[in-house]
């Protein structure tokens, strides 16, 4: 573990053509450990500092999926794969995992098995009873801190797919607990999911981000891609060396509003990286701060310390699933649960006495940092 105060590594922000898009904004950061100049998108708790440069043997596709966007870098890619091929596989990809996760879309394979009231198994897909399984597990790792039960707390706070800004009252939260605990879900083969009663609802936000990631990676691997770099939202996956034939360097960003700052990098050539936090996702109502993270077992929006927690993985699905759950936890128990289960994870806790951060890191995480980006 590494323990540390923070301050601010400030970058340049330029124009650069190789990652143009209306979603993201772009940085020329020169890296100080080797001297390169890395092209990257600032993303959702991440930057993407790995050479994207026009290299003639590689590219990179933007897209729309999820409610979010993408963005997808090639090397080297297998003879005949072309630009528009890449896409097409990663929006066919990302569109299957929408059409069965999403609680936005009415049709959806979720949502179908949310409006379920029968005691009968709903069948469900293998990819969705996949994601249940991992769901699930980690619930059962942290002690209910992560559970996808917790979709009408979500959006009785205003999170979920009818967005508005309320504060519920102790009667409509107590209620909603008595729908919620991941011990009410029930998995059989089949493969199927039963419900304790009819009225629980799930929301499987904190693992579908982090599982489409990891089915382009699938697919991509099928069509015989070995290298590249996917990013989802903010969720990335990495295989292979970068254009450059190096690895990948990946930033994580620090957890301020309003704010766009580079806080460390780490390097990679296989697994994955997500960041959850309470610095993007929240509104203000009467004076307080409400995150989009709500504690399982209380009801009510986090209000710990705990500004942001980055997990490195060798799956995107867990490492989301990981960084959710430790968001809940809070920095002290989220730190212990880390360290037990051997994971990759960085925590970034405010320090109201230094306006700063302190920064707790597991040694797994620090196998995996670029010595001299960041503190």
């Amino acid at each position: 573990m590494t323990y540390m105060t923070y301050s601010a590594v400030s970058y340049t922000e330029k124009t650069a053509a190789c990652v143009s898009s209306v979603f993201a904004r772009v940085i020329l950061r020169k890296a100080r450990s080797c001297g390169h100049v890395y092209v990257g998108a600032l993303l959702c708790g991440m930057l993407i500092l790995s050479g994207c440069d026009n290299h003639p043997a590689s590219f990179t596709v933007h897209g729309e999926a999820l409610g979010t966007f993408y963005t997808i870098t090639v090397a080297a890619p297998p003879p005949g794969l072309t630009e528009a091929r890449a896409k097409q596989l990663a929006d066919e990809t990302l569109d299957r995992i929408n059409r069965l996760m999403s609680t936005y879309r009415e049709d959806s394979e979720l949502s179908r098995f949310n409006r379920h009231d029968q005691p009968a198994p709903f069948p469900v897909s293998e990819e969705t009873y996949k994601v249940f399984e991992i769901a699930q597990e980690i619930a059962a790792q942290s002690g209910g801190a992560f559970d996808v039960t917790v979709g009408p707390l979500v959006n009785a706070w205003g999170f979920g797919p009818d967005a508005f800004k309320n504060s519920p009252n102790e009667t409509t939260i107590n209620a909603l607990l008595q729908r919620t605990g991941y011990g009410k879900i029930t998995l059989h083969p089949g493969p199927a999911i039963s419900k304790a009663t009819p009225d629980v609802y799930c929301d499987l936000s904190a693992v579908a981000k982090g599982y489409a990631v990891d089915a382009v990676a699938d697919a991509f691997e099928q069509a015989g891609i070995t290298r590249c770099m996917i990013e989802v939202g903010g969720e990335i996956r990495v295989a292979g060396k970068n254009p450059r034939g190096e690895a990948w360097t990946l930033g994580i960003e620090a957890p301020k509003q309003g704010v766009r700052e580079l806080h460390t990098a780490v390097s990679m050539e296989q697994g994955a990286l997500a960041t959850s936090g309470d610095y993007r996702n929240m509104y203000e109502l009467d004076g307080r701060l409400i995150s989009h993270t709500i504690d399982p077992h209380t009801g009510y929006p986090v209000q710990h310390a705990l500004a942001s927690a980055s997990v490195i993985h060798a799956s995107c699905t867990w490492a989301d699933g990981y960084a959710t759950a430790l968001m809940a936890l809070g920095p002290e128990k989220a730190l212990e649960f880390a360290q037990k289960q051997g994971i990759a994870v960085l925590l970034l806790v405010h320090d109201a006495d230094s306006n700063t951060f302190k920064e707790f890191s597991t040694p797994e995480f620090e196998a995996y940092r670029v010595k001299g980006m960041g503190p």
